[in-house]
């Protein structure tokens, strides 16, 4: 393992504990809206291949693949499976990760788990409405929450404003 690989998963360790808190701030339950469900010919027939990946198997997209990483108008980032918005362009920011990212979601909109495959814990993140796979987040971001939802651009739809 090269050294900087041994620092980088070092400091993701180190920010398991904080990042507990984070988790434990922004799960929430879905708002008061019927849970949208669908068999898994529903969901295959509804999504294109790489939606089907990331959003029904907890797929990556390939980093620095998504147009949505370019994308810096005013709007609203929904949820590619039920089109339930979930970021607000007012919250993207350009991490230089390879992954469009935002320090915040839309309140109530998704929800986290634990996520342990990697020999590092992270936390997935899932649409609230239909539990869709988005991507995860971590306590490397900027302020005023210092989170960043790493988010497949697969897994979302943009809406202008």
């Amino acid at each position: 393992m090269r050294r900087r690989d041994l620092l980088a998963y070092t400091g993701l360790a180190i920010s398991v504990a904080g990042l507990r808190q984070a988790r434990a701030a922004t799960a929430q339950a879905a708002p008061q809206t019927r849970l949208v469900t669908h068999t898994d010919a529903e969901w295959r027939a509804m999504l294109t291949p790489g939606q089907y990946a990331v959003l029904r198997t907890e797929a990556t997209e390939k980093p620095g693949s998504s147009p949505l990483l370019e994308e810096h108008r005013a709007g609203l980032f929904a949820c590619a499976g039920c089109r339930q918005p979930v970021f607000s362009s007012t919250a993207k920011y350009d991490s230089n990760t390879g992954w469009p990212s935002f320090f915040q979601p839309i309140p109530g909109t998704v929800a986290t788990k634990p996520d342990h495959q990697l020999p590092i814990e992270r936390t997935e993140v899932h649409c609230a409405r239909c539990l869709s796979h988005l991507g995860h987040v971590f306590e490397d971001g900027p302020p005023p929450t210092g989170l960043r939802y790493c988010i497949n651009g697969l897994a979302l739809i943009f809406m202008r404003a």
